[in-house]
């Protein structure tokens, strides 16, 4: 997306407190419960307009949950599809801008100024419960709010991080993070996961750069419901946190391999904390991080990510290569030596983590070569592979 001023995007975000403003005037809805609305206008931008969808049981007589969200391209309706069954189950109000997408900031920012106020005049908004969520360039517009807002209480970001590329420590409201194997964007996001203290979590699926499957979506706003419950946000229920934890130690058990039962029972006490007894799992998962083999593959996971990062910065090195004439031509040929064998490591026919790093890879070098380099032979050569890699 363009950039835009701070000081512009920090007086759209400030919009969400318009919420604050309209929760005391709710209206009266004829609106229908229970299904996806493709097209509410808002009242005072009837330009702008979102995707909703409505719990069955919602009525004006009491607060509810929000989620707003944005996508790359406009499409409210498959944000609102993504939380549907998610949010009817645990009271959630969700609505996808229609009109928010990649290109400049002001036309993210008239939907961040629009939505907010209109949906707190039109229903019960919880104001301790207001959440963002967003897919690629749309995750990046929900954390620039949330990081000029305060008065948020949870993103969840899909395929893309903070806005300004800058790694945080720390941030005030809780983050849940996806991606999939085969998604460009996933080292950013690892990157991002392995470097906050704050409340996090990343969950990573079969697939490339798009919303999370259903049951990831579950995951992540029954994720919020815990750091709910472990703020105040929520009162803190009982049952439903022993069925969520339930859940969560039958994961542990069923992991393929002892690194990816660390992993789980690593987040499973970081998640619970506070909200249960944690001390038989705490002390598994110590035990099993100081094995000498998982100490290993731990490490080496660590080394992979960094290793693709390198990867990454010598084909952009070689790029750069492209602009001396002197180094042209033995550049271009590595860089055909190395997409190449990308190229064919991603289209290996069995699924592993070399294929999904190549593709990766290869869909990230691809994405805005023409605007990196101008070298007729080079943009030829990155149309050879997107053309052979085309279903």
């Amino acid at each position: 997306m363009a950039p835009m001023s701070r000081r512009s995007f920090r007086v759209a975000a400030a919009a969400l407190f318009a919420v604050a403003v309209g929760a005391s005037r709710v209206r009266a809805q004829d609106l229908p419960r229970g299904v996806v609305i493709d097209d509410v206008k808002c009242a005072d931008e009837p330009a702008q307009s979102y995707a909703l969808y409505l719990p069955s049981a919602y009525r004006p007589d009491r607060v509810w949950n929000l989620l707003i969200g944005f996508h790359p391209g406009g499409r409210g309706r498959a944000i609102v599809e993504t939380y549907q069954a998610a949010a009817e189950q645990y009271g959630y109000i969700v609505a996808g801008s229609n009109t928010s997408r990649n290109g400049p900031w002001a036309i993210s920012m008239a939907s961040v100024r629009a939505m907010p106020a209109d949906l707190g005049q039109r229903f019960a908004v919880d104001l301790n419960r207001l959440y963002l969520t967003g897919l690629s360039g749309g995750a990046r517009v929900a954390l620039q709010v949330a990081l000029t807002n305060s008065n948020i209480a949870g993103v969840i970001a899909s395929s893309a991080g903070y806005p300004d590329n800058k790694p945080r420590t720390s941030l005030s409201f809780a983050l849940f993070g996806t991606a999939g194997t085969d998604d460009f964007n996933y080292i950013e996001m690892r990157q991002l996961d392995r470097k906050l203290t704050s409340p996090h979590r990343l969950a990573v699926f079969s697939g490339g750069h798009t919303l999370p499957p259903p049951p990831v979506a579950l995951d992540a706003i029954e994720w919020m419901e815990l750091q709910g419950m472990k703020s105040g946000r929520r009162p803190k229920d009982g049952a439903l946190i022993e069925r969520l934890f339930a859940r969560r130690r039958q994961l542990v058990e069923s992991a393929v391999g002892q690194t990816a039962a660390v992993h789980l029972l690593e987040a499973l006490v970081e998640d619970f904390s506070g909200l249960r007894d944690l001390s038989a799992e705490t002390a598994r998962a110590a035990d099993l991080a100081r094995q000498p083999e998982i100490k290993k593959a731990l490490s080496r996971e660590r080394a992979d990510d960094e290793a693709e990062v390198r990867m990454l910065k010598d084909i952009f090195d070689l790029e750069a290569g492209l602009r001396d004439e002197q180094r042209h031509a033995q550049s271009l040929g590595r860089l055909r030596d190395q997409l190449l064998r990308y190229a064919r490591a991603a289209d290996a026919a069995a699924e592993s983590e070399e294929r999904s790093r190549a593709r990766r890879l290869l869909r990230l070098v691809s994405i805005g070569a023409d605007e990196r380099v101008d070298d007729p032979q080079y943009l030829r050569l990155i149309q050879e592979i997107r053309s052979r890699r085309q279903p």
